[in-house]
């Protein structure tokens, strides 16, 4: 009899079971590697990019200034009071995603999503030092012998090198590239830039070079968040069981008549880069690259059958064709109502931004009362109120600003330190200014508890004009 109180639990963990891509021919694989070298141009060449602004401003296209607390996109400039525009870009992305993984399932996981790209990267390397998937294989299986430890040496050199160059170019979009180049090489360069490089170099070596399905599977949240997403008529990769199925090799054999067109090579098993089986149906690995398709309509050509028995369909589309009715049409898939309601918001908030970003001023400024006092009551009477005003100045030129009343009857305008009503802010920058405003003895204003006053702030040379109301406190007698 087994004493069960003395036997093992189950582990709730499994090995990894290492995976070795296939090389595979095919539009979606050409398609991949155009993706992989689009994004990793932009990737890496973005910060190098130049952009004249003006002898005031940097010249880096696209620059994350986070002591001076500005982003640059080419000639846009986005000021911390505007980081709506921030977070509006983050809702359109979360939208793209919710848009597209309905429409198309996990289409961004697996053609622009970084862990597929540089894992795609690193494969591509691996495959070019080690061989295709046999020869990787064999070498995974064998004794650790000069020849494995220099091939395996060299390799890792190669994606150490990557991982470099990707960490390095991550911290050339927060400092003009150039200089923080040769900083970096001179040992010059911030603490947090080492950091920031040494991390990302760790992240991107590991990831990409040893925990490539690892991370799509048990460390991104979105496969989980997907199956919300997608529904019956998500377009997506699936496999025509009703085509395929009962699958066989022996093709020639008495009992092929019976037989489905798969003929169980596992092609389509050897080049997917998470090591799922399409055949077993929808799965969470599944982050929907289409090399699969690719490798079995090689191989539907090789044997003389039609392709398409590993495609994009949907899951309704899979049940008609079983039952031997006909698929809806790829459009009819993708104008429905709920991709409709996805677009319109995603366009709608685009259209939000653009209208914001073209409507924007450069010019603004901000009003804060002193309220320590609230008012002073000077010795002739007369009622004076503080305020202490930002003057935003969004380009790259210095401007003479006038500051203005408009609704303070007899109130009288002064600014601290200043002679005239005008004020020089310098380019690309806010400059404090206090100014003070004062009623006349037993005016109303002096006498009422609140009067609402309008202050404005113009530029005569570019006829640029702001307002903003503020309130004048008298002594409420």
């Amino acid at each position: 009899m087994t004493d069960v109180s003395q036997s093992k639990p189950p582990s709730l963990y499994a090995a990894r079971e290492p995976v070795f891509p296939r090389r595979v021919s095919g539009k979606f694989r050409t398609l991949k590697w155009w993706i992989m070298g689009i994004t990793l141009a932009i990737y890496y060449i973005t910060p190098w990019l130049r952009w004249d602004r003006g002898p005031a401003l940097p010249d880096q296209a696209v620059l994350v200034d986070m002591a001076n607390r500005r982003f640059y996109f080419f000639f846009i400039e986005i000021w911390p009071q505007e980081f709506y525009f921030v977070a509006g870009l983050l809702i359109m992305a979360g939208l793209g995603l919710f848009l597209f993984t309905a429409a198309l399932g996990r289409v961004w996981c697996g053609y622009t999503c970084p862990q597929t790209v540089w894992t795609d990267l690193f494969i591509l390397v691996e495959r070019w030092i080690e061989g295709d998937r046999n020869a990787r294989v064999r070498l995974f299986n064998a004794k650790w012998d000069a020849r494995k430890i220099r091939l395996r040496l060299f390799k890792w050199t190669v994606w150490l090198l990557i991982a470099v160059a990707t960490g390095g170019a991550w911290v050339f979009y927060f400092a003009d590239a150039p200089t923080l180049l040769v900083d970096l090489f001179t040992l010059q360069a911030p603490l947090t830039a080492y950091a920031s490089v040494f991390i990302l170099t760790a992240t991107t070596f590991i990831f990409g070079g040893f925990m490539r399905e690892q991370v799509c599977i048990y460390m991104c949240p979105w496969p989980r968040i997907q199956g919300a997403m997608m529904d019956e008529q998500t377009i997506t990769v699936g496999y025509r069981a009703w085509r395929g199925e009962p699958r066989g090799k022996h093709r020639k054999s008495a009992e092929a008549a019976d037989l489905g067109d798969c003929i169980d090579c596992s092609a389509c098993v050897n080049v997917c880069p998470t090591g799922i089986d399409i055949r077993d149906g929808q799965q969470l690995a599944c982050i929907t690259c289409a090399l699969c398709i690719d490798a079995c309509d090689d191989v539907m050509d090789k044997i003389g059958k039609p392709r398409g028995l590993i495609d994009y369909v949907t899951v309704e589309d899979q049940e008609t064709e079983t039952r031997g009715g006909t698929s809806v049409s790829v459009i009819r898939r993708i104008l429905r109502p709920r991709i409709i309601v996805y677009t319109a918001l995603w366009g709608a908030i685009g259209l939000g931004l653009i209208a914001a970003l073209v409507m924007r001023t450069d010019l603004a400024f901000s009003i804060e009362p002193v309220r320590n006092p609230v008012n002073v009551v000077l010795s002739d009477g007369s009622v004076r109120n503080a305020y202490e005003l930002r003057l935003r100045n969004m380009t790259g030129f210095d401007r003479d600003l006038e500051i203005a009343l408009e609704g303070g009857g007899n109130m009288v305008l002064d600014l601290q330190g200043q002679d005239t009503r005008s004020v020089t802010v310098p380019a690309d920058e806010t400059l404090r200014q206090r100014v003070y405003l004062t009623a006349p003895a037993n005016s109303g204003a002096a006498t009422a508890g609140a009067t609402e006053i309008v202050m404005t702030v113009s530029d005569e040379n570019s006829e640029t004009t702001a307002s903003e109301p503020t309130i004048f406190q008298g002594t409420g007698r």
